[in-house]
């Protein structure tokens, strides 16, 4: 690797010039800057964190607060994580990860040093603690999801809502009459976590537009959790021919035990879900769905605070329309 000793002796000056060159805290002539800057060419040196900083006043570095918390599906934040990470590399920044854990404390422990120079913030709550703190920090911040009063903040998200409602629409064009959500786990509910609460919004109000017979069951995840609510929804609506699943670890396991209970997909019941793209087609039975767009939230996370660290204006609200695919999981109701 190369070193700033490098750079000295390949430019004929001595370390603390380069160190110079590089942070601007001293003078040096148009002539030495000239030969430090060919010799940093040359050699394909990078300076570290902390002298690039101190030539810029900027660290170089994201913070990502993830959601490690009950409930939460991880290969789906890892997806978020891994576009917010590759895009961030584009722009020559390094992403520091904060566990939902830390909390404010955390949030207040970066953005009151030179750790960071913005930040992205995951799994909020539609009366999301942090938002004082988020909007009385000098440093830019990007929030994916949307609380309940955004005003004032940044925030981008595959809308929701309109895919709860795109879902439902969808059975209510092929002829179901009654319906019903599988949604996250309970805690999810409990915590008030956006997405969750905007899915059910969605669906409840598609439900009602088209007079459709509808509940809402939060589900566990695990086989045996699939099971217990696909028991208590032939129990408790014996009509039942359309499901919307917002649960990706329970999709296929629900999709089993139905069958196991004597319906068959898509001839007995349809099923939709809200979900990645390769979940919905690796299913035995592929599941029309509306995708869920990680990298490309990511990715537009990050470009909205690359264009705020410029000094350029950004939209408030970003919301992504849904995109609903058919697949063999859906078919109109038998008259």
């Amino acid at each position: 690797m190369v070193k700033i000793t490098d750079v000295a002796k390949r430019a004929g000056v001595s370390a603390s010039t380069v160190s110079y060159a590089l942070s601007g805290k001293r003078p040096i002539s148009e002539e030495t800057r000239l030969r430090v800057e060919a010799a940093i060419r040359e050699l394909g040196y990078r300076p570290h964190a902390g002298a690039r900083a101190l030539a810029s006043s900027k660290s170089n570095v994201l913070a990502l607060v993830v959601p490690l918390r009950a409930g939460m599906h991880v290969p789906v934040v890892m997806q978020f994580a891994v576009s917010v990470v590759t895009t961030a590399r584009k722009h020559d920044h390094d992403v520091l990860l904060l566990t939902q854990e830390e909390g404010d404390e955390g949030l207040r422990r970066v953005a009151d040093t030179a750790l960071v120079d913005a930040l992205i913030v995951m799994d909020v709550q539609l009366d999301d603690p942090r938002l004082p703190l988020l909007r009385s920090l000098e440093r830019p911040s990007v929030m994916i999801g949307f609380p309940s009063d955004a005003a004032g903040l940044t925030c981008i998200d595959l809308d929701f809502r309109a895919a709860g409602e795109v879902c439902v629409d969808h059975l209510a064009r092929l002829g179901h009459r009654v319906v019903a959500l599988v949604g996250s786990p309970p805690e999810v509910y409990v915590r008030r976590t956006a997405f969750a609460q905007r899915v059910v919004q969605g669906f409840t109000a598609a439900a009602d537009r088209s007079g459709l017979a509808s509940t809402v069951h939060p589900c566990e995840t695990g086989p045996g959790a699939a099971r217990r609510v696909a028991e208590r929804l032939l129990r408790e609506q014996p009509a039942l021919t359309g499901v919307v699943v917002h649960n990706e670890p329970v999709l296929e396991p629900l999709i089993d035990a139905f069958e196991q209970l004597g319906l068959r997909v898509p001839g007995d019941l349809s099923v939709t879900a809200i979900c990645p793209d390769e979940l919905a087609e690796s299913v035995r039975v592929p599941v029309t769905s509306v995708a869920l767009p990680s990298a490309e939230v990511g990715e537009r996370a990050v470009e909205l605070l690359m264009r705020r660290l410029g000094g350029d204006d950004v939209p408030e609200a970003t919301l992504l329309p849904p995109r609903l695919t058919e697949r063999a999981s859906t078919a109109p109701r038998d008259a």
